[in-house]
């Protein structure tokens, strides 16, 4: 909980800071929001985060600004629309009072999104740099969101950075490349859920705060109008859905539990809720992969149990998304699929089909798929060999208990 805050207030102080202090003076900004947050955090140790945390961090982020104002304000440039009121007391402390107000911040929320996406920047890139600078995502998460070196991912933020720091201002909501960046913003935000909710992090297997985030901040989208479009509708849902099934994916010990162990009693019935209207209000001409994606997991989240669940629905759903983004991934999710509408044997048959399945050979959900399939097929020593392999390529301890109770499965099977 602790970490969800100074996560989510980070992001929020780096942004409006930055909107005062001007984008050349980004590393200001977060020089400034990291103090605060730090001072909080000492001041807060024992006694926890107080009701009005929020409220009282960024009083202390206002403070600390107005004390680097009148301390840089004649040895440095600040952003350039609000230099002149920044100059004199009589104009600085209303002008500050203007910038923090919860409207204000919000604004300045989405501006600092938008920025970070921009067109000298990689898309992958855009993405690293909104989960760093908005998102409070560290060097080595986004590594693992990206699969790349945590050295290589350090270096691409203070390029990106340095890139930034070149604009005059935060971008502004009214441009005209308004819909081009907001698909790069949409994009980050299903790479931060996604870290969260699959578990690549090493020390836990959900980052339930990471997807907090995440359904936090596609929230500011569907409240901005021009960016509340179909798309982000979808991709609220496709949150709102996903992060609904959260309490019941791990036992009281951490480990995950497959879907069909899993008590549905304990799934967030309000998001699911929420989901669905999202996906309701989506609905347009054309569908996107958001679109597809949140359908798939209204049908698991409206289903009472695996067995009853409309696996020809959620199959159908599949060959559209091979169809619009085709990828390894998401014909091994269609395999298992087609195994739960047709049998084991039949989703051992679509596997071998995949292309490009090698591209699979590091993910443990491959294997793993594969010796589910054939335990449920009746080869308990071709799914152990399966369920080893997967361990071996576990990317923490709770993914590593839940394939060591696979293996053990395979035992009692034989």
């Amino acid at each position: 909980m602790e970490e969800a805050f100074f996560r989510r207030e980070a992001g929020r102080i780096v942004a409006v800071l930055t909107r005062m202090f001007g984008v050349h003076n980004l590393a200001l900004a977060e020089d400034v929001a990291q103090e605060t947050l730090a001072r909080a955090f000492d001041a807060w140790r024992l006694s926890g985060i107080p009701e009005h945390g929020e409220a009282l961090v960024m009083a202390a982020a206002k403070n600390r600004a107005i004390d680097v104002v009148r301390r840089e304000r004649t040895a440095r440039r600040f952003a350039p629309e609000l230099t002149r009121m920044l100059e004199s007391e009589w104009t600085m402390l209303p002008t500050v009072d203007e910038l923090f107000a919860p409207a204000a911040l919000r604004d300045d929320e989405l501006r600092m999104m938008f920025s970070c996406c921009h067109p000298k920047l990689a898309h992958d890139t855009q993405v690293a740099l909104v989960l760093n600078v908005l998102c409070g995502f560290r060097a080595r998460e986004i590594a693992h969101a990206f699969f790349l070196n945590e050295a290589a991912v350090e270096k691409r933020l203070v390029r990106a950075k340095a890139t930034l720091s070149e604009s005059k201002n935060l971008f502004e909501l009214t441009s005209a490349d308004f819909s081009e960046r907001l698909a790069t913003v949409q994009r980050a935000l299903y790479l931060l859920f996604n870290e969260g909710y699959h578990g690549a992090n090493a020390e836990e297997t959900i980052r339930a705060d990471l997807c907090a985030e995440a359904l936090r901040l596609v929230r500011l989208l569907v409240e901005h109008a021009p960016s509340s479009t179909p798309e982000t509708r979808a991709l609220a849902a496709l949150f709102c859905l996903h992060a609904a099934r959260l309490p019941g994916r791990a036992d009281d010990a951490g480990n995950l539990l497959p879907l069909a162990e899993q008590d549905r009693s304990k799934w967030d019935r309000r998001l699911i809720a929420e989901g669905l209207a999202h996906l309701e209000k989506s609905l347009a001409d054309d569908f996107t992969v958001f679109h597809l994606e949140a359908g798939i997991a209204a049908l698991h989240a409206g289903a009472p149990s695996t067995k009853d669940t409309r696996w020809g629905d959620i199959v159908k759903h599949y060959d559209l998304l091979m169809k619009l983004e085709p990828s390894p991934v998401v014909a091994l999710s269609r395999a298992i699929a087609i195994a739960e509408r047709d049998g084991p044997e039949e989703g051992l048959l679509a596997i071998p089909a995949i292309e490009d399945a090698d591209r699979l050979a590091p993910y443990p959900v491959y294997r793993a798929a594969l010796g589910e399939l054939e335990l449920r097929a009746g080869r308990a020593d071709a799914a152990r060999a399966h369920f080893e392999a997967a361990r071996e390529l576990a990317r923490n301890d709770g993914e590593r208990r839940a394939l060591e109770k696979r293996v053990r499965a395979c035992a009692t099977s034989a």
